[in-house]
Protein backbone atom coordinates (compact mmCIF):
# COMPACT_ATOMS: atom_id res chain seq x y z
CA UNK A 1 0.00 0.00 0.00
CA UNK A 2 1.46 3.37 -1.04
CA UNK A 3 1.72 6.47 1.11
CA UNK A 4 -1.56 8.28 1.63
CA UNK A 5 -3.54 5.55 -0.08
CA UNK A 6 -6.07 3.25 1.55
CA UNK A 7 -6.19 1.10 -1.57
CA UNK A 8 -3.76 -1.76 -2.11
CA UNK A 9 -1.79 -1.42 -5.36
CA UNK A 10 -0.10 -4.31 -7.14
CA UNK A 11 2.25 -3.97 -10.11
CA UNK A 12 2.94 -7.02 -12.28
CA UNK A 13 5.37 -7.51 -15.14
CA UNK A 14 2.91 -8.99 -17.64
CA UNK A 15 -0.79 -9.88 -17.76
CA UNK A 16 -3.36 -10.72 -20.43
CA UNK A 17 -5.82 -8.11 -19.13
CA UNK A 18 -5.82 -6.24 -15.84
CA UNK A 19 -9.55 -5.59 -16.26
CA UNK A 20 -10.52 -9.23 -16.78
CA UNK A 21 -8.17 -10.32 -13.98
CA UNK A 22 -9.83 -7.96 -11.51
CA UNK A 23 -13.37 -8.81 -12.64
CA UNK A 24 -12.64 -12.51 -12.12
CA UNK A 25 -11.09 -11.85 -8.72
CA UNK A 26 -14.28 -10.12 -7.57
CA UNK A 27 -16.60 -12.76 -9.04
CA UNK A 28 -14.71 -15.45 -7.12
CA UNK A 29 -14.94 -13.44 -3.91
CA UNK A 30 -11.15 -13.19 -3.63
CA UNK A 31 -11.23 -9.57 -2.52
CA UNK A 32 -13.57 -7.58 -0.31
CA UNK A 33 -11.50 -4.39 -0.35
CA UNK A 34 -10.72 -1.62 -2.80
CA UNK A 35 -7.84 -2.81 -4.95
CA UNK A 36 -5.77 -1.74 -7.97
CA UNK A 37 -3.48 -3.60 -10.33
CA UNK A 38 -1.36 -2.34 -13.21
CA UNK A 39 0.77 -4.30 -15.63
CA UNK A 40 3.96 -3.13 -17.30
CA UNK A 41 2.88 -5.18 -20.30
CA UNK A 42 -0.63 -6.27 -21.30
CA UNK A 43 -1.24 -8.78 -24.08
CA UNK A 44 -5.02 -8.91 -24.47
CA UNK A 45 -6.57 -5.74 -23.08
CA UNK A 46 -10.28 -4.92 -23.21
CA UNK A 47 -11.49 -1.73 -24.85
CA UNK A 48 -14.87 -0.15 -25.49
CA UNK A 49 -17.61 -2.46 -26.80
CA UNK A 50 -15.39 -5.41 -25.76
CA UNK A 51 -12.88 -4.66 -28.51
CA UNK A 52 -9.25 -5.62 -27.95
CA UNK A 53 -7.18 -2.63 -26.82
CA UNK A 54 -3.79 -2.94 -28.52
CA UNK A 55 -0.91 -1.81 -26.36
CA UNK A 56 2.72 -2.47 -25.56
CA UNK A 57 5.22 -2.42 -22.72
CA UNK A 58 5.51 0.99 -21.09
CA UNK A 59 1.91 2.08 -21.61
CA UNK A 60 -0.58 2.48 -18.78
CA UNK A 61 -2.67 -0.65 -18.15
CA UNK A 62 -4.50 0.01 -14.90
CA UNK A 63 -7.62 -1.53 -13.39
CA UNK A 64 -9.10 -0.77 -10.00
CA UNK A 65 -12.19 -1.65 -8.00
CA UNK A 66 -14.04 0.60 -5.60
CA UNK A 67 -16.95 -0.32 -3.38
CA UNK A 68 -19.98 1.64 -4.49
CA UNK A 69 -20.24 3.25 -1.04
CA UNK A 70 -16.70 4.64 -1.43
CA UNK A 71 -17.61 6.62 -4.55
CA UNK A 72 -19.37 10.02 -4.51
CA UNK A 73 -23.01 9.65 -3.53
CA UNK A 74 -24.13 11.83 -6.44
CA UNK A 75 -22.24 9.82 -9.10
CA UNK A 76 -24.59 8.26 -11.71
CA UNK A 77 -23.08 4.78 -12.09
CA UNK A 78 -23.87 4.73 -15.81
CA UNK A 79 -21.42 7.63 -16.16
CA UNK A 80 -18.62 6.22 -14.01
CA UNK A 81 -16.34 6.06 -17.08
CA UNK A 82 -16.79 9.78 -17.68
CA UNK A 83 -16.02 10.50 -14.04
CA UNK A 84 -12.85 8.36 -13.93
CA UNK A 85 -11.66 9.69 -17.29
CA UNK A 86 -12.11 13.31 -16.29
CA UNK A 87 -10.14 12.83 -13.06
CA UNK A 88 -7.24 11.41 -15.08
CA UNK A 89 -7.57 14.14 -17.69
CA UNK A 90 -7.27 16.84 -15.03
CA UNK A 91 -4.08 15.30 -13.62
CA UNK A 92 -2.48 15.22 -17.07
CA UNK A 93 -3.75 18.68 -18.01
CA UNK A 94 -2.22 20.13 -14.85
CA UNK A 95 1.13 18.71 -15.96
CA UNK A 96 0.95 20.47 -19.33
CA UNK A 97 -0.91 17.99 -21.54
CA UNK A 98 -3.46 19.10 -24.15
CA UNK A 99 -5.50 15.95 -23.52
CA UNK A 100 -9.30 16.16 -23.55
CA UNK A 101 -12.24 13.81 -22.97
CA UNK A 102 -14.40 12.81 -25.93
CA UNK A 103 -17.82 11.55 -24.93
CA UNK A 104 -18.18 9.12 -23.36
CA UNK A 105 -14.85 7.57 -22.39
CA UNK A 106 -12.05 8.31 -24.88
CA UNK A 107 -9.01 10.45 -24.14
CA UNK A 108 -7.86 12.46 -27.14
CA UNK A 109 -4.90 14.60 -28.14
CA UNK A 110 -6.25 16.90 -30.85
CA UNK A 111 -8.12 14.54 -33.22
CA UNK A 112 -6.51 11.23 -32.25
CA UNK A 113 -7.26 8.81 -29.44
CA UNK A 114 -4.54 8.43 -26.81
CA UNK A 115 -6.42 6.23 -24.35
CA UNK A 116 -9.72 5.27 -22.88
CA UNK A 117 -11.62 4.15 -19.81
CA UNK A 118 -14.12 1.36 -19.29
CA UNK A 119 -16.22 0.56 -16.24
CA UNK A 120 -18.39 -2.28 -15.00
CA UNK A 121 -20.37 -3.23 -11.91
CA UNK A 122 -19.88 -6.61 -10.23
CA UNK A 123 -21.48 -7.31 -6.85
CA UNK A 124 -21.04 -4.13 -4.80
CA UNK A 125 -17.89 -3.05 -6.69
CA UNK A 126 -17.43 -0.61 -9.56
CA UNK A 127 -14.44 -1.67 -11.67
CA UNK A 128 -12.57 0.87 -13.75
CA UNK A 129 -10.02 0.09 -16.43
CA UNK A 130 -7.65 2.63 -17.97
CA UNK A 131 -5.44 2.33 -21.03
CA UNK A 132 -3.16 5.20 -22.04
CA UNK A 133 -0.49 5.39 -24.75
CA UNK A 134 2.69 6.49 -22.99
CA UNK A 135 5.32 4.68 -25.07
CA UNK A 136 3.51 2.95 -27.94
CA UNK A 137 0.61 4.07 -30.13
CA UNK A 138 -1.25 1.64 -32.43
CA UNK A 139 -2.23 2.78 -35.92
CA UNK A 140 -4.61 5.76 -35.99
CA UNK A 141 -3.94 6.61 -32.34
CA UNK A 142 -1.39 8.89 -30.70
CA UNK A 143 0.98 9.11 -27.74
CA UNK A 144 0.41 11.23 -24.68
CA UNK A 145 2.04 14.61 -25.33
CA UNK A 146 4.00 14.78 -22.05
CA UNK A 147 6.47 12.48 -20.29
CA UNK A 148 5.33 11.06 -16.98
CA UNK A 149 6.35 8.29 -14.60
CA UNK A 150 3.99 5.33 -14.80
CA UNK A 151 4.19 4.66 -11.06
CA UNK A 152 3.63 8.32 -10.15
CA UNK A 153 0.63 8.58 -12.48
CA UNK A 154 -1.02 5.50 -10.99
CA UNK A 155 -0.51 6.71 -7.42
CA UNK A 156 -1.67 10.26 -8.14
CA UNK A 157 -4.81 9.07 -9.92
CA UNK A 158 -5.78 6.69 -7.12
CA UNK A 159 -5.14 9.36 -4.49
CA UNK A 160 -7.51 11.76 -6.26
CA UNK A 161 -10.04 8.98 -6.74
CA UNK A 162 -10.10 8.40 -2.98
CA UNK A 163 -10.89 12.09 -2.41
CA UNK A 164 -14.45 11.40 -3.66
CA UNK A 165 -14.78 14.61 -5.68
CA UNK A 166 -18.45 15.21 -6.36
CA UNK A 167 -19.97 14.38 -9.74
CA UNK A 168 -21.59 17.82 -9.72
CA UNK A 169 -18.15 19.44 -9.56
CA UNK A 170 -16.72 17.26 -12.34
CA UNK A 171 -19.78 17.54 -14.57
CA UNK A 172 -19.84 21.34 -14.37
CA UNK A 173 -16.39 21.42 -15.96
CA UNK A 174 -17.08 18.61 -18.41
CA UNK A 175 -20.13 20.43 -19.79
CA UNK A 176 -17.80 22.96 -21.43
CA UNK A 177 -15.46 20.30 -22.79
CA UNK A 178 -18.34 18.30 -24.27
CA UNK A 179 -18.56 20.83 -27.11
CA UNK A 180 -15.31 19.40 -28.52
CA UNK A 181 -17.02 16.02 -28.99
CA UNK A 182 -19.57 17.49 -31.40
CA UNK A 183 -17.20 17.28 -34.38
CA UNK A 184 -17.01 13.49 -33.91
CA UNK A 185 -19.37 10.53 -34.17
CA UNK A 186 -20.28 7.69 -31.83
CA UNK A 187 -21.25 4.09 -32.57
CA UNK A 188 -24.71 3.23 -31.27
CA UNK A 189 -26.83 0.20 -32.10
CA UNK A 190 -24.55 -0.68 -35.00
CA UNK A 191 -24.68 2.79 -36.53
CA UNK A 192 -22.18 5.63 -36.61
CA UNK A 193 -24.06 8.73 -35.49
CA UNK A 194 -22.66 12.30 -35.51
CA UNK A 195 -22.61 14.03 -32.13
CA UNK A 196 -23.15 17.42 -33.76
CA UNK A 197 -26.67 17.84 -32.41
CA UNK A 198 -26.34 15.74 -29.26
CA UNK A 199 -27.61 17.23 -25.99
CA UNK A 200 -25.82 16.43 -22.72
CA UNK A 201 -27.86 15.67 -19.59
CA UNK A 202 -26.73 16.18 -16.00
CA UNK A 203 -26.29 12.45 -15.46
CA UNK A 204 -23.77 12.24 -18.32
CA UNK A 205 -26.17 10.68 -20.81
CA UNK A 206 -26.93 12.33 -24.14
CA UNK A 207 -29.97 12.81 -26.35
CA UNK A 208 -29.07 11.27 -29.70
CA UNK A 209 -31.63 11.09 -32.51
CA UNK A 210 -34.42 11.46 -29.93
CA UNK A 211 -33.04 8.60 -27.80
CA UNK A 212 -31.42 8.81 -24.38
CA UNK A 213 -27.98 7.15 -24.63
CA UNK A 214 -25.87 6.24 -21.61
CA UNK A 215 -22.18 5.46 -21.25
CA UNK A 216 -22.41 2.01 -19.71
CA UNK A 217 -18.74 1.13 -20.35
Amino acid sequence: MEKGLKMEIVCVEKLDSTHLFLCEKIRKGETDKNFAIYALEQTNGVGSKDNIWQSSKGNLHLSFCMKQDDLPQDLPLASASIYFAYLLKEILENKGSQIWLKWPNDLYIKDLKAGGIISAKIKDFIIGGIGLNLKFAPKNTTLLDIKISLKDLVEEFLEILEQKKSWKNIFRKYMLEFEKSKKFSVCHEGKKIPLENALLYEDGSILLENKRVYSLR
